[in-house]
């Protein structure tokens, strides 16, 4: 089964279903959809798809329920899975646009439900309308976030000023009726956004609850450094079954193509708590967080360093690799993301390192080489992985029997190579990547 996630990152409905059968074509196994749940649609910023306003209706800048409905029927009908992006954490922030900014849908919207009662109605996803979902008793006292190093502040403090949700027996019903209504448009299994600031009794009753059974449920806490691991990743972790984004293999993945860096790094970097455990990650070279937030764009690699990384994102054996693919929304901001992202699930070497991925699927990962500036390891008998970070040829040396004789593919770049039984040598051009399988 292909398990890549494209992060079809603010993509409109239409879009994706419009992509579909490009998207199976090339091997993706799933798509993460943008957060669906009802948010400002009038309003194009991103961000506006991560401030929910009411979580009974389907509607956003990107689509209605019937758009989101129509490109998830694409997807399935050609094998590719749908997972959603859900924000439980906190609500829209929108003092100073209502006089009752902690009342939700609120006095506005409650009359638009009632005034445009066939449309929403289409919109609906559960629940009833002419109800109200939260009001104040919802949210935590109105404080922001002062001492990120205080796990209780982070869970219970504000967020960038989004009211944030406290953990009382209506808030847990609604996130999981919430739920149920979106296994039952579909959905194969979600994204939970800012598991960071969740209190530990909010992840076990809501995301690990029967309602989730079966379901592919992986979460983002967001870290920086070894020490926030330990402070936040890691204890949930061993608490929870839910898989999480690997942000210790990122943090790894910069040190190592730094300069100064070693590739040796990258040698079982789970063993020494430098990645997430095999069966537990969601890997990636970068998130959507990461170029469209100032605080977080140090946490970028280098524009040739992240192809190179991601050459061993899909080379390597364990995790379930995600590739980001915006539309530049980033770009407003930082002019030097022109084109960097942008349709990037297509490209041709995403494309061939995605087939790669694929055809090593379940294949162990055996160790070759490596040094500070080289890593080769093969996949099974038949796939070999070598990179070169460095700015001169690398020639490497392999024992016969490392993987079968016969003739090679490189996935990356199109050449072709006769492999015998004796030892063999793979030269390796500066700063590339090669992706090796045999042909048979």
């Amino acid at each position: 089964m292909h398990d890549v996630i494209l992060h079809a990152f603010n993509w409109p409905y239409t879009e994706i279903a419009a992509s579909a059968d490009a998207i199976a074509k090339f091997g993706y196994g799933a798509v993460l959809f943008p957060p669906p749940l009802y948010s400002d649609e009038t309003s194009a910023p991103w961000w506006q798809r991560y401030q929910p306003r009411d979580y009974r209706v389907i509607r956003s800048q990107l689509g209605n329920k019937a758009q989101l409905v129509e490109a998830m029927d694409a997807l399935h009908r050609v094998g590719v899975r749908c997972y959603a992006d859900i924000v439980f954490n906190h609500m829209a922030n929108e003092f100073g646009a209502r006089d009752d900014p902690l009342e939700f849908p609120g006095k506005t919207l409650a009359t638009r439900y009632q005034k445009e009662s066939a449309s929403f109605e289409a919109d609906r996803l559960y629940g009833n309308l002419r109800e109200p979902l939260f009001d104040e008793r919802s949210f935590h006292p109105a404080s922001g976030i002062a001492d990120w190093s205080d796990p209780s502040e982070v869970a219970h403090g504000w967020l960038g000023g989004l009211p944030d949700l406290s953990l009382t027996i209506w808030v847990v019903k609604q996130q999981l009726a919430c739920l149920q209504a979106l296994n039952d448009l579909g959905f194969d299994g979600y994204r939970v956004d800012a598991i960071k600031h969740f209190a530990e009794q909010h992840i076990e009753q809501v995301f690990q609850h029967a309602v989730l059974a079966g379901k592919f449920v992986f979460g983002e806490i967001l870290t920086f450094n070894a020490s926030e691991n330990d402070q936040y990743l890691w204890p949930v972790v061993r608490e929870s079954p839910m898989a999480f984004y690997d942000f210790p293999l990122q943090q790894t993945l910069r040190a190592a193509f730094s300069v100064g860096g070693a590739l040796t790094s990258l040698v079982e970097p789970a063993a020494s708590h430098k990645a997430l455990p095999w069966n537990r990650s969601v890997t990636f070279t970068i998130t959507h967080d990461v170029p469209n937030n100032d605080g977080f764009r140090g946490m970028l690699l280098d524009p040739h360093d992240e192809f190179l990384a991601n050459a061993y994102v899909f080379g390597r054996d364990g995790g379930v690799p995600m590739m980001y693919s915006d539309h530049g929304e980033s770009t407003a901001a930082f002019p030097e993301d022109s084109g960097r992202w942008q349709n990037l699930w297509c490209r041709d070497d995403i494309r061939a390192m995605l087939s790669f991925h694929n055809a090593m699927h379940g294949l162990p990962e055996r160790l070759v080489f490596s040094n500070d500036h080289v890593l080769a390891f093969s996949r099974g008998d038949r796939g070999l992985v070598v990179i070169n970070k460095s700015s001169e040829w690398q020639r490497i040396s392999f024992e016969s029997g490392v993987i079968r004789a016969g003739r090679y593919h490189c996935s990356v770049h199109g050449h072709d190579m006769d492999v015998g039984m004796a030892a063999m040598t793979v030269q390796v051009p500066p700063r590339q990547a090669q992706l090796w399988v045999r042909m048979d």
